[in-house]
């Protein structure tokens, strides 16, 4: 993409993206397509038959699988190749964690190990730094965790009590404190630890390794789910830090953890499409099988509209996901070619693009939820069993709510990223709110109707950005800087956002690829949008007026209602023909179909 055609992150919400200018999943190339098929089968017939007894702790399974993903260059993805890696894109890397996400609680590991584990060193790192312990994690000798969450310090990371004291000759740190939550700590080489140096009110960040003296991993923590991943305390007293294991500048913590948060959140999002995707196929295929009555379930119609609804949601998740991750490689190579250092290119993008990240965590982890539950319906009284697959995925889906901050900070950072900028300059959000609230007064201007499917799609997705900047300008100038403490108008906010770049998203995929994919899949995905757009129409007007109502009074509450209902207007669909259709193809074929 040209730079004068890339938007920064946000300005969806104010500028019209063309389809040409994304990423869809059909443009994956061949050898991208590859290394997805390598970790397919690495979770296939390495993972997914040994859950069980990962499932009991087994630390020596988990380090043996971990070992073997490096060997097999599984966790080198996006490492450059001078560290050992394959150096490949962002969305390359995103395909690779999707096809992990279908390995249950292993892909927590193996994302937590490629991203959060890695990460911080291959960005932030000096060059030392790099060469001593990168190629060590992409290959697995060294598997790596992340060490920030504290008790009193969750969503507050900055809270922390951990210090680590200057030693008087500035050789040395000696670290004291206690993380808890730490994924992959009980068999993890190499930890990035958060700490405060002395009396700084900042963290500082450093590179630890567990065999060092004062170093004691837990036990196991007894989980709902992700049991198969481990899970531990790790206590640190009076452990020797040296001076050149201070990761990035002093006081520089803080800024890496929310940086390294944002990568996190849309890889988060990437494993639950995968995992998605497993689940779907795991529910047809049992409806396929299941007789009642002398008839497979699956020629319901109760269980055909599950089926449909999973892939509609699925194909939205993904859509996204991917658009966003494309935004990101942009980015960065735009920053690339301006000069930048690569690691601090990849953090800057990462940044750029943190409300994008931020929907696509929240989108994606509610969506598996969504999908893991009609799979558990979809078997009955068996998808309780633990005997199922859909049992298992339905316990691990739970976390993918909490991880990398709650769904509820993330709808906040949502909304407060989007204003920031906006009074920072960097987001032009004044003018259009302004022309919205001059539309509101004036005569309803209903248009012409158009013929053309996209055009008039469009014409519902610049609709629905209407709503949504006719709410924010009317709540801020209502609020003025108390805003941020009304939370319930801001999480009102954050979903009908999220619902309108998810349909965005799914629609200018759909426009790609509607020359390039046979009549039959291009009609499949126009039932997709249609269905969506019909419901998120219906949702985004409720969100919104009862934002509005939260806050406006009189003729302003009236003609704010009005101008909601005139902005989330939609076509009428015959929703459940549209759903048989989309369930039939998914029945034949035993899988998702996108």
């Amino acid at each position: 993409m040209s730079k004068e055609n890339m938007l920064k992150g946000g300005e969806f919400l104010v500028k019209e993206t063309l389809a040409q200018d994304i990423f869809t999943p059909e443009e994956f190339n061949e050898e991208q397509r590859m290394m997805a098929q390598s970790c397919r089968e690495f979770t296939e017939t390495q993972v997914v038959p040994q859950m069980d007894q990962l499932e009991k702790h087994d630390r020596k399974l988990l380090t043996q699988l971990l070992k073997e993903a490096g060997q097999l260059g599984l966790l080198g993805i996006s490492i450059p190749e001078e560290y050992e890696g394959f150096g490949q894109n962002f969305v390359t890397s995103m395909l690779t964690t999707e096809e992990m996400g279908k390995g249950y609680s292993f892909a927590v590991a193996f994302a937590a190990h490629t991203g959060i584990g890695t990460l911080p060193i291959l960005y932030y790192g000096n060059d030392a730094q790099k060469k001593k312990y990168i190629p060590k994690l992409a290959s697995g000798e060294f598997i790596g965790a992340y060490c920030l969450t504290e008790a009193e310090a969750g969503s507050d990371a900055n809270s922390g009590k951990s210090r680590a004291v200057s030693s008087a000759d500035g050789s040395h740190y000696i670290l004291n404190g206690v993380k808890i939550w730490i994924t992959n700590g009980g068999v993890a080489d190499l930890l990035i630890v958060f700490a405060k140096i002395d009396d700084d009110k900042n963290l500082s960040a450093f590179i630890v390794e567990t065999a060092t003296k004062g170093v004691t991993l837990g036990p196991d923590e007894e989980k709902m789910g992700i049991k198969g991943s481990s899970t531990v305390q790790i206590y640190f007293e009076d452990v020797v830090v040296p001076a050149e294991n201070l990761l990035g500048e002093r006081n520089g913590g803080f800024k890496i953890a929310l940086n390294i948060l944002n990568l996190g959140r849309i890889k988060l999002s990437g494993a639950t499409v995968g995992a998605g995707k497993a689940v779907i196929g795991h529910a047809i295929g049992y409806a396929n099988e299941r007789k009642q009555f002398g008839t497979p379930i699956s020629t319901f119609g109760a269980i055909r509209q599950k089926i449909a609804e999973m892939n509609i949601r699925n194909f939205a998740s993904e859509s996204l996901t991917y658009r966003a991750s494309q935004n990101i490689d942009d980015a960065s190579a735009a920053l690339v070619a301006g000069g930048m250092d690569k690691g601090l290119a990849a953090v800057e993008a990462m940044r750029q693009y943190a409300i994008e990240a931020g929907i696509a965590k929240v989108y994606g982890s509610e969506v598996l939820d969504f999908i893991v539950d009609e799979g558990v319906q979809v078997y009955g009284g068996m998808g309780y069993s633990a005997e199922t697959p859909v049992e298992r995925a339905y316990r691990d889906s739970r976390i993918n709510r909490i991880f990398e901050g709650t769904n509820e900070i993330n709808r906040m950072v949502i909304v407060g990223e989007l204003l920031k900028r906006a009074m920072k300059g960097e987001l032009d959000l004044l003018t259009p709110a302004m022309a919205v609230a001059k539309e509101l007064m004036g005569i309803p201007d209903f248009g012409s109707t158009t013929t053309d499917y996209f055009e008039a799609k469009k014409k519902q997705i610049t609709n629905f950005k209407k709503a949504i900047l006719m709410v924010a300008g009317a709540a801020v100038q209502t609020f003025t800087d108390k805003f941020a403490e009304e939370q319930e108008i801001m999480l009102h906010l954050a979903d009908m956002i999220i619902f309108t770049y998810a349909a965005e998203s799914m629609l200018l995929r759909i426009e790609k690829q509607n020359d390039n994919v046979s009549n039959e899949k291009a009609a499949l995905m126009k039932d997709v949008a249609d269905v969506y757009f019909y419901d998120a129409a219906a949702l985004i007007h409720k969100h919104g007026a009862d934002a509005v109502n939260a806050f406006a009074t009189s003729d302003e509450r009236q003609a704010m209602l009005m101008g909601m209902k005139r902005f989330t207007k939609a076509d009428q669909v015959n929703t459940v023909a549209a759903r048989r259709r989309i369930a039939d193809k998914a029945i034949a074929e035993g899988k998702y179909i996108f």
